[in-house]
């Protein structure tokens, strides 16, 4: 299947800053079965970005727009092929438990092994993990499984129930969060167990038919497990779904803080209010097109920052949540 994805960002505050700088993680990966056959990238004011591969094999693009200000958008555009993937069979096999700890003892997986920003064990965390009786079990795959299937049955998905730098106690003890808290919360109960486990950002396409839980119309966000025999396993516990051709991956990494679709400082005078709003489209590739006609932009987060002097940087303003 092919897809168009058209994902717009827009920026603006009350009072123009003086000087942008942003990187994007938006272009979608060409590994495993996903090639990306076409990406553009555009930002009004108009800038030339730099790009760059970063050390987990996502594409970087970096630009800086060093001129007065009030509102900045950010467009990316991509065409991607998503082939079907194999069947999951039951189980990884004889002596999972075994196989999967030998890949690891070299340490190459330590990054997703260890606590990370935003997947560090907590006391609610625990006490989560006794509830849906996560341990070493007859099998990695399995457990992984289940794992996916009871996380969908103990949390809530509520659009903007959380912020984009929430900790995971805040979706735990609410027991509510978006497809960014259940990526978060997955991925630090299964560390532990010896399992390595990493985030991954990209785009769902949503069917007519389908039962998605995540929000239309924006980012998401679920996890890749490594199993014996099988490589990264791709595992949606938002939705309760193993990762397939309907989801377009674009980074991987520990977690959020190292995958955001944008994320930047700005230049400016302070009591800056910075609004951002996205827009984010996914469709089967009908026709040769390519872009369209504009999408309506929807607010997303608005805050103020209040500064001690008149130069304000801020980087939290810059980012967006995962839906």
């Amino acid at each position: 299947m092919r897809y168009t994805v058209r994902h717009v960002t827009r920026f603006s505050y009350d009072t123009p800053i003086t000087e942008s700088i942003m990187e994007a993680r938006m272009q979608p990966r060409s590994d495993g079965t996903q090639r990306c056959l076409r990406f553009g990238l555009s930002t009004s004011p108009v800038s030339r970005a730099m790009m760059y591969q970063d050390h987990d094999g996502n594409i970087v693009h970096h630009f800086n727009i060093p001129a007065r200000h009030a509102r900045l958008t950010v467009t990316a555009e991509a065409l991607v092929e998503c082939e079907p993937l194999p069947a999951l069979p039951e189980d990884s096999g004889p002596d999972g438990w075994d196989r999967l700890d030998a890949m690891t003892a070299s340490g190459e997986y330590w990054d997703y092994l260890a606590p990370s920003q935003f997947a560090r064990p907590t006391a609610a965390l625990e006490a989560f993990a006794r509830e849906l009786e996560v341990e070493r079990g007859d099998d990695p795959l399995v457990l992984l499984r289940r794992l996916v299937n009871r996380m969908y049955d103990a949390l809530a998905y509520s659009p903007r129930s959380t912020r984009v730098d929430s900790p995971i106690d805040d979706a735990l003890e609410a027991r509510r969060g978006v497809c960014q808290d259940f990526s978060h919360v997955f991925i630090a109960l299964v560390r532990p167990l010896g399992i390595p486990c990493r985030y991954v950002s990209g785009y769902l396409f949503h069917q007519a038919d389908s039962v998605d839980r995540s929000s239309d119309g924006a980012t998401h966000a679920w996890v890749e497990a490594l199993v014996p025999g099988l490589g990264w396993v791709g595992l949606d516990p938002t939705n309760n779904v193993v990762a397939g051709a309907r989801h377009v991956r674009v980074a991987v990494g520990r977690d959020y803080a190292d995958v955001p679709p944008t994320r930047g400082v700005y230049k400016g005078v302070s009591k800056v209010s910075s609004e951002l709003a996205v827009s984010v489209q996914v469709g089967p590739v009908l026709a040769a097109e390519f872009g369209g006609d504009p999408l309506p932009l929807l607010p997303w987060k608005s805050q103020d920052a209040v500064a001690a002097s008149p130069s304000v940087e801020d980087s939290q303003q810059q980012q967006q949540q995962q839906q």
